[in-house]
C-alpha cells in the first residue's frame, strides 16, 4: 500500500533512452489516452486490494501471513522486474511489450477474481506483478517516444495527475465494490478496461523501439528476483515456523546468496540494470537511503491500517477506503508547489522537515487506541502524515536527478523507483514479524490474568496467526467473550502501535540522513 503514493514508474526512467518520432495530434491524444487507461488498472488494483485484505482473510479463511503474500507476491515481481520491463520495450518494441503487459495483467486479474482459495490468489497476484512490471514503465516509455522534449513534460504531468487520481479512487472504489458486490470485482473490473486499451493500441498507436539498444541484464534480473524472493519468503514464514525452522533458514540463505550475486553481477557486467557507480555520489546514496527509510515506514504501517479500521474499529469497507483521502489530496495539491520551492531553495530543508512531520503523524496515529472516532483521532494524524509526505516527494526526486550527470538521469530515477518498491516489500515482511511478536506477548499477559479453560487456550493458540480476526469459541459465555475480544483487539493495537513507533523512528533517522547527506541548494550539482 505504501506504493500507492508513488507512481510505479518515473519519467526519468525513460527520458534518457527514448527517441522521439513525430506524430499527429490525433495520435498523440490516443497515446496519452491508452497509457493513462492501461497504467490506471495497475494503480487502482494496487490501492484497492489493501482495503480488501481483511475481507479476504474472512472469506478465504486466510491467516495474516496468507494475505501478506497476496500483497508481497505482486510487489516482489514488480520491484524486481520494473527496470527490466522498461528496457524490454526499448529493445523489442514499446507497443509490443506494453500489450504483453496488459494481456498478462488482465489474464491474471481474471484468475484473481475466480480464485477459490488464498493460494490460487497468491499465484495469480504474482503473475499480475509481472504484467505490471511490463505495462507501467512501458506507458511512460511510449509517451516519451511520441512527445517532443518541449511537450513531454506536460504529457507526463497529465499522466501523473491521472495516476494520482486513480490511486485515490482505488481504496474508495474497492471499498464500495466489496460492500455492495464482492471483492472479486476489484479484479474483474480490469477486463473491460483492458479490451478497450488493446483495441486502441491495435488501431491507433504505432510501434517504436531503439534499434541500437544494448544487451539486457537478464542475469541481474534473475538474481535480484531470487534474492528478494528468498529473503521475503524467509521473513514472512518465520512468523509461523520461527527463525530456527530449516525451510526458513534455507530461504534466508538463498536470499542472501542471490542478493550478493546480484551485487557482483551489477559490478562486473557492461550494462547493469543498477549501476553501482551511482552510489559513489554522497547525495545519490543519501537520497536513496531516505527513500528506503520513509517508504519502509509508509509501506509497513499502511499494510496494517485496513485491519485496524475494519477488524478492530468496525469500519465498513467503504469508510475504510475513504479514510485516507485527505492524505492523497494533500499529496495531489502540494507536490507541484513543493517542486517549485525545491527548484528555488533546494531539497535539504523540506526533506528534513517532511521526515520529522511524517514521524509526528505516525505518533499521532498511535494515540487513537480503542476509540475509533475518525475526525478526532484519525483525521489529524492522516493530515499531518500527508503533509509530511507531500514535503518529501518532490525533494527526493530532485535530489536523485541532480546527484548524477545528465546522461545518467534515467537510470538513476529507475534505481530510486526500484528502491521505493523494495522498501515496501521488505518492510511488510519485517513489520509482520514484529506485529506477531508484540501481539503474542500482550495476549499472553491477558491470558495470565483471565481464568480461561484449557480448551479455550488451545483454540486461541491456533487462532493467533489471524491476529484481530481470531475467532472466539461459541461455547464460552457472552461476558467472557467480551473480555476475550477486548484482549485480542488490545493485543493487536499493541502490536500495531509498536510498528507506528518504529515508523516514526525511521522517519526521524531519515531527517538526520537528509541533514548530513543532502547538500544545500548552492552545493547541489
Amino acid at each position: 500500500m505504501g506504493n500507492m503514493f508513488k507512481c510505479p514508474g518515473n519519467a526519468g526512467v525513460i527520458q534518457g533512452k527514448s527517441v522521439y518520432q513525430e506524430c499527429s495530434k490525433r495520435t498523440s491524444f490516443w497515446v496519452l489516452f491508452v497509457t493513462i487507461l492501461g497504467s490506471g488498472m495497475a494503480f487502482i488494483d494496487g490501492t484497492a486490494v489493501n482495503v480488501a485484505l481483511p475481507v479476504l482473510q474472512s472469506e478465504l479463511n486466510a491467516t495474516v501471513v496468507d494475505v501478506q503474500w497476496v500483497v508481497e507476491s505482486y510487489a516482489l515481481f514488480l520491484a524486481a522486474l520494473i527496470l527490466v520491463g522498461g528496457s524490454l520495450g526499448d529493445k523489442f518494441g514499446r507497443k509490443l511489450i506494453y500489450k504483453i503487459g496488459i494481456v498478462i495483467f488482465t489474464i491474471a486479474s481474471a484468475f484473481c477474481g475466480f480464485s477459490q482459495d488464498v493460494n490460487q490468489l497468491i499465484i495469480a497476484r504474482a503473475i499480475q506483478g509481472i504484467g505490471a512490471a511490463l505495462l507501467v514503465p512501458g506507458s511512460l516509455s511510449i509517451i516519451s517516444s511520441f512527445f517532443s522534449v518541449e511537450e513531454r513534460g506536460r504529457a507526463i504531468g497529465t499522466w501523473a495527475g491521472f495516476a494520482t487520481i486513480t490511486a485515490a479512487l482505488g481504496p474508495v472504489l474497492g471499498g464500495w465494490l466489496i460492500e455492495n458486490h464482492s471483492w472479486r470485482w476489484i479484479f474483474f473490473i480490469n477486463i473491460p478496461i483492458a479490451f478497450l486499451v488493446l483495441a486502441v493500441l491495435l488501431f491507433r498507436v504505432p510501434e517504436s523501439r531503439d534499434e541500437k539498444y544494448p544487451a539486457l541484464d537478464y542475469y541481474g534480473a534473475a538474481a535480484i528476483t531470487l534474492g528478494l524472493g528468498g529473503l521475503v519468503f524467509g521473513l514472512i514464514e518465520s512468523s509461523i515456523y520461527g527463525f530456527y525452522n530449516i525451510a526458513v533458514i534455507a530461504s534466508l540463505a538463498i536470499g542472501v546468496i542471490f542478493f550478493s550475486l546480484f551485487i557482483y553481477i551489477e559490478k562486473t557486467i557492461d550494462n547493469p540494470m543498477m549501476p553501482l557507480s551511482l552510489f559513489k555520489s554522497r547525495q545519490f546514496a543519501g537520497a536513496n537511503i531516505i527513500t528506503f527509510l520513509i517508504y519502509s515506514a509508509l509501506g509497513g504501517a499502511l499494510f496494517f491500517i485496513p485491519f485496524d479500521f475494519i477488524q478492530v474499529h468496525k469500519y465498513s469497507a467503504t469508510k475504510a477506503g475513504m479514510a485516507f483521502l485527505p492524505f492523497i489530496l494533500l499529496m495531489f495539491f502540494l507536490s507541484r508547489p513543493m517542486g517549485i520551492l525545491v527548484d528555488k531553495y533546494g531539497a535539504r530543508v523540506p526533506l528534513i522537515a517532511g521526515s520529522l512531520i511524517s514521524g509526528c503523524g505516525y505518533l499521532l496515529f498511535s494515540l487513537a487506541g480503542h476509540d475509533g472516532e475518525y475526525w478526532s483521532n484519525f483525521f489529524p494524524a492522516i493530515v499531518v502524515l500527508g503533509l509530511g509526505k507531500a514535503l518529501c516527494v518532490a525533494p527526493l526526486s530532485t535530489s536523485v536527478m541532480t546527484a548524477v550527470s545528465e546522461n545518467n538521469v534515467g537510470v538513476a530515477s529507475g534505481v530510486n523507483n526500484a528502491v521505493t518498491r523494495t522498501a515496501a516489500l521488505v518492510s511488510i515482511a519485517v513489520f509482520g514479524i514484529l506485529v506477531f511478536t508484540f501481539f503474542n506477548s500482550r495476549l499472553d499477559l491477558h491470558i495470565e490474568t483471565m481464568s480461561f479453560q484449557d480448551y479455550v487456550k488451545e483454540i486461541l493458540r491456533d487462532q493467533r496467526i489471524r491476529l484481530a480476526a481470531a475467532e472466539l469459541p461459541h461455547t464460552i459465555d457472552v461476558e467472557m467473550g467480551k473480555h476475550l475480544r477486548y484482549a485480542i483487539n488490545n493485543s493487536f493495537l499493541h502490536g500495531f502501535n509498536m510498528i507506528l513507533y518504529i515508523s516514526a523512528v525511521l522517519c526521524f533517522i531519515s531527517s538526520a540522513v537528509a541533514y548530513f547527506m543532502v547538500p544545500t541548494k548552492k552545493n547541489m550539482r
